[in-house]
């Protein structure tokens, strides 16, 4: 169950993870390494530790411990015939705790016992106790020795340690075994060198070296499969009799560590894929499986989304009519406006008409269902191909910021529909005024695709991640947050100075901001200091479209959701 669910959290976690089994008494070091002072055992179950939690101080308890790097604590009998001088041991009695220091044990190793020994004595003796400290060969003389001695009947000399048996012949060396996994029976590959190109994305392997144990999973395997691949591992662990020995990780393909890669004679240089590549892969994996063939296409430079040698022009919707906008103003949209805009290109000797119906957020009913109406009248008029799509405000496309090179949303809004909503209500929202306060959030594509986004004039609007441009009549701040970058930096020069040529700002960077900063503000908030990250696009959605061929054009309709 256990390696079930470490599957199923890898997975929904992005396949990134390496996973290693840990078993209790053959701890690697790096697991120990996160426990501070380091794992204490307890007898019994999780239940009955809490049961008995009351009574934990009322026996006698020791501690053998060991380790040069990390501490490796276990409990061991009490008793004279467990002490040696290779460790340090740690008694636990209800009014003192003891340290036995062997001879041969490293100053290391007694070091963090008596870490050990005063969490013991701050966690279950409330900092109530005594420590004493007893040296190997030290006689009954001393106070603490003597103490010590009598929990164990007297003093009587330790035996001399026993040289390990694993130490005294060479070390051997066991063969690579390869298996793959075909639906829990492991299949035994015959090969000499083990090669990177054996290992199948679609695949599941377990790499056997003896010491450790190794299970490949590639891919675009499914998790069902991946949790058939652990239960397969678990149980070749378990015949070969192995489940307290050894090492065993389990990572997936592309996440592969370095003492995986030593076992094969040519492992290429980690290749960065490309974005969604692997969910691609994921989903062609998904049709196979249910009988489908999937036919790779092949990968192409990438291309640019729309070509920037069009003719742009932008309409205002007011009354039902629309209204075209100059060069300067069509770069310049209101969130209580509805607009059209009309982008034109020439590609392979044909023309191509792209129309957008941009719906800003304040934007009336009245004037989006004129938009629909008039847009696709105009769609209809033109000669070539035309295509036809709904934008709304906050959830638009590259494409549409493409088209327009540089953009600034205003709040307000200039058609007469939104100006008597405006009126009917009685909280007024936010009007851009030229010689007003206003706070722009500046955005980016790229250096030539920039956006400036009236946002609402708070401190809790602003973002460690972004750049703003604040105005406050004639004067303007930049603000730099902590967490952008040099590129958002470059952004906000530009849009600087689209917004306000001719003017000179104050530089304000997060922390040092004046008070009239803040005042224009209406004072200081809270507002979020954590990194802002792009999501994931949502899942892609197929849809079934039947539609009518018209005499002169044919005309797509999409909406960009």
């Amino acid at each position: 169950m256990a390696s079930d669910k470490a599957i199923e959290l890898d997975a929904a976690l992005g396949s990134h993870a390496i996973q290693c089994r840990e078993t209790q008494g053959e701890e690697s070091d790096k697991f120990l390494s996160y426990f501070k002072p380091c794992i204490i055992p307890v007898q019994g179950s999780f239940s009955s530790h809490w049961r008995r939690s009351g009574d934990e101080c009322d026996g006698t308890t020791m501690f053998r411990c060991e380790g040069e790097h990390v501490a490796r604590l276990r409990e061991v009998p009490f008793s004279r015939s467990s002490l040696d001088h290779k460790a340090a041991f740690i008694v636990d009695t209800p009014s003192k705790i003891f340290l036995f220091s062997g001879c041969n044990s490293c100053i290391q190793t007694r070091a963090m016992a008596l870490d050990v020994i005063k969490h013991l004595r701050e966690n279950r003796h409330c900092g109530r106790c005594e420590i004493g400290i007893i040296e190997d060969g030290k006689l009954a003389s001393d106070s603490d020795a003597g103490e010590f001695w009598n929990l164990f009947g007297g003093y009587a000399p330790i035996p001399r340690d026993v040289p390990d048996a694993a130490n005294g012949g060479p070390m051997t060396t066991s063969p690579k075994k390869l298996f793959w996994i075909n639906k829990r029976i492991l299949v035994p590959m015959e090969t000499h060198v083990l090669e990177r190109e054996m290992l199948k994305s679609d695949r599941s392997y377990i790499l056997d070296c003896g010491t450790e144990i190794f299970l490949w999973i590639g891919m675009t395997t499914l998790v069902s499969e991946k949790k058939t691949s652990a239960t397969a591992l678990e149980e070749y662990v378990h015949l070969q009799g192995r489940s307290s020995i050894g090492r065993t990780v389990i990572m997936t393909e592309g996440h592969e560590i370095v003492d995986f890669k030593l076992h094969f004679q040519h492992w290429p240089k980690n290749v960065v894929q490309k974005l969604y590549e692997a969910g691609r892969q994921k989903v062609a994996a998904i049709f196979k499986h249910q009988g489908y063939d999937v036919a790779e296409i092949p990968d192409d430079k990438p291309r640019q989304l729309i070509s920037s040698n069009g003719c742009l022009k932008v309409w205002l919707v007011d009354r039902g009519c629309v209204t075209l906008l100059c060069t300067e103003e069509q770069e310049q949209l209101y969130n209580g406006d509805c607009y059209i805009i009309q982008y034109s290109y020439a590609e392979d000797g044909k023309d191509y008409h792209l129309f957008l119906a941009w719906f800003g957020q304040d934007s009336v009913q009245e004037d989006r269902v004129a938009t629909v109406s008039l847009m696709s009248s105009m769609a209809d008029s033109v000669k070539g191909r035309a295509v036809v799509g709904q934008v709304l405000e906050g959830r638009e496309p590259e494409l549409f910021f493409l088209v327009f090179k540089s953009l600034i949303i205003f709040k307000g809004g200039r058609s007469t529909a939104y100006k008597n909503s405006i009126l009917q209500k009685s909280n007024r929202t936010e009007q851009y005024q030229k010689d007003g306060a206003a706070l722009f959030r500046v955005q980016g594509l790229r250096p030539d695709c920039i956006q400036a986004i009236q946002v609402h004039l708070a401190a809790s609007s602003l973002n460690s991640s972004h750049c703003y441009i604040l105005q406050d009549g004639a004067s303007f701040f930049t603000w730099l947050g902590s967490l952008s970058s040099p590129s958002d930096h470059v952004l906000l020069d530009r849009m600087m100075d689209k917004l306000c040529p001719l003017k000179q700002s104050l530089l304000v960077r997060e922390g040092s901001e004046p008070d009239r900063f803040w005042t224009t503000l209406g004072g200081r908030s809270e507002y979020s200091k954590e990194k802002c990250v792009k999501g994931w696009p949502t899942d892609p959605h197929l849809y079934t479209c039947t539609f009518q061929q018209c005499v002169c054009n044919n005309v797509i309709y999409f909406s960009f959701q």
